[in-house]
């Protein structure tokens, strides 16, 4: 049986805003971080859970609402929540990544997380952000517009959060624990996910699968989010048409399509019209790989879409997935995508570059002698394995302490090579813990090159504190007198999380107007333990509206 979202403790209570606002309302919230054993996955291991959900609870809020989420840890692990896609302006104490923004809750210790949704809505999620508890502590946060806002397409009749992840049976933290240990790549998942199923696998006969029940004549719109760990995932539904409306909350010009891709960190909106009159459909999730030397999970997902009125025993409507290296299908989704751009909702794409950066992304390798093969597989922005501070990186920027960090990140690669050809003979990368300093308002150009060192493959990069626009990509080496005069500076698709395509490049321009420091890293979650992550500090402003603001006073300590 589906799962519905569930909240132990939701409070309503009327704020008072200056200049005064009857839509401002503070929402509040209760995490208790908790084991439980989740039956329906064939396993029974005890999981982390929030309120003992998998996934778990759906916030909702609407834009310019403040939340309050009381996140309690009762468990063994330190714990921290990342509100993925909230922009957290000068909020960054609530951002969420450990030894980033904040030290970790420690188990028996608890935190609030305050913060204001300013200017957005759509949907977007939250994730534990220490270890792989990402793995199982996820669930969505969706965001409605204000009220008597209406969206910028035809309102759906009813609205659907669907979730897509990976499963393991064994404990993720034993999986990422033993890579470590041998240096080599972890086991890939046991199963892929709809909504914490899997789907009539042989293994779980008696648990059957998740159904979506739909009328016939009406229109639904699926808020899909990728919370899988290390995969990025098509999603297709037999027999119907997906209209994309918005991507990571932000508004996109509709298109139709039969699959969308969608990788770790990114969600996707798409409106459903039920036009058959009855039947069963499936429902599909699956891997996309490119590289057919990297081993992924490759089990499909399933759900059924069922008309109500259907007889159970009416035979299930099948498609096929894509192949899992079907790159025309990715390329396909991801060339549609553009910004709405309207008078309402316009695309403010930097015109200006303060900032020109090109940093390459991937793998290398580190002298490891107790490593299996005398190496550990490490992983770099340009050439720099981030290495993890003891205290958090924001308090130390705040109250300026000396010796946690240094603001020499590197703008450019140092040793420049043929980054999609022939490997370098030498794959040892440096380590450091090292920001790049940008000063408030400045503008960016960044550059994410992806490279073959290793193994060419997609990195779905993310963002914290900010949304940017990609304004080109392509394949090969980023030539920047060519290539530039081919970006689209008019609507380009606004995003927090972009995939880096295998053997090419994206370039994203943003604005560095919210004060603090800002994580950005590849969302498959080895690459961010293997080192692909760096961070951004941006200076405050003239104003005290244009600084961060003091922690508070229940920020958890290391």
């Amino acid at each position: 049986m589906a799962m519905v979202p569930w909240i132990r403790v939701v409070l309503l209570v009327a704020c008072l805003c200056f200049p005064v606002s009857v839509e401002c309302m503070v929402r509040h919230y209760k995490f208790n971080v908790v084991q439980k054993n989740i039956s329906r996955l064939c396993s029974s291991k005890p999981i982390v859970t929030v309120n003992g959900r998998y996934p778990g609870p759906t916030i909702y809020a609407r834009e310019d609402d403040t939340v309050l989420i009381k996140v309690v840890n009762h468990v063994k692990y330190n714990v921290s929540i990342h509100w993925h896609g909230i922009r957290q302006l000068r909020t960054g104490w609530a951002d969420g990544p450990a030894y980033i923004t904040q030290c970790p809750i420690q188990p028996g210790q608890q935190y609030v997380y305050n913060f204001t949704i300013t200017g957005q809505r759509g949907t977007l999620w939250w994730h534990a952000h220490i270890l792989w508890l990402r793995a199982t502590v996820h669930g969505a946060l969706v965001i409605l517009p204000k009220l008597g806002v209406p969206y910028p397409f035809p309102a759906p009749q009813k609205e659907l959060v669907v979730i897509l992840g990976e499963w393991w049976k064994l404990d993720t933290e034993a999986v990422i624990n033993e890579a470590l240990r041998s240096g080599l790549a972890p086991n890939v998942s046991d199963a892929h996910t709809i909504n914490g199923h899997p789907g009539p696998l042989s293994t779980c006969q008696p648990q059957g699968g998740l159904k979506l029940p739909v009328r016939p004549g009406k229109t639904y719109m699926l808020r899909i989010i990728n919370a899988a760990l290390n995969e990025e995932l098509f999603f297709k539904i037999a027999n119907h048409k997906l209209t994309v409306v918005e991507v990571d909350a932000v508004y996109t010009k509709p298109f139709k399509i039969d699959t969308i891709l969608i990788a770790p960190g990114q969600t996707t909106n798409v409106l459903v019209t039920t036009n058959l009159g009855s039947g069963k459909f499936l429902v599909a999730a699956s891997p996309f790989m490119d590289n057919p030397t990297i081993v992924v999970d490759n089990k499909t997902a399933t759900a059924t879409l069922h008309y109500i009125g259907t007889l159970q025993s009416t035979k299930t409507i099948l498609t096929a997935p894509p192949p899992q290296n079907a790159t025309i299908v990715a390329t396909n989704f991801t060339n549609s995508l553009k910004s709405l751009n309207s008078i309402r909702f316009p695309a403010r794409v930097p015109l200006k570059v303060d900032h020109s950066l090109l940093f390459t992304v991937g793998l290398g390798l580190h002298t490891c002698a107790s490593c299996t093969n005398g190496n550990r597989v490490v992983a770099d922005i340009n050439n720099v394995t981030f290495v993890m501070p003891k205290i958090a990186l924001l308090q130390a920027h705040f109250f300026n302490t000396s010796g946690v960090f240094t603001d020499d990140f590197p703008g450019n690669p140092l040793n420049p090579y043929n980054y999609t050809g022939t490997q370098p003979t030498n794959l040892q990368t440096r380590k450091g813990t090292r920001l790049y300093r940008l000063a408030y308002d400045s503008t960016v150009q960044l550059v994410l090159q992806g490279t073959g060192m290793i193994a060419p493959e997609t990195h779905p990069v993310h963002l914290h504190g900010f949304n940017f626009f990609e304004v080109g990509r392509g394949l090969g080496n980023f030539n920047p007198k060519k290539d530039p005069k081919k970006f689209n500076l008019v609507d380009p698709v606004e995003r927090n999380t972009i995939g880096v395509p295998s053997n090419g490049w994206t370039a994203i321009r943003f604005k560095a107007d919210n004060p603090g420091v800002w994580f950005m890293h590849c969302h498959l979650e080895v690459h961010t333990t293997w080192g692909l992550k760096m961070a951004f500090v941006v200076d405050n402003g003239k104003g005290p509206n244009e600084s961060v603001l003091p922690p508070p006073s229940d920020l958890p300590k290391c």
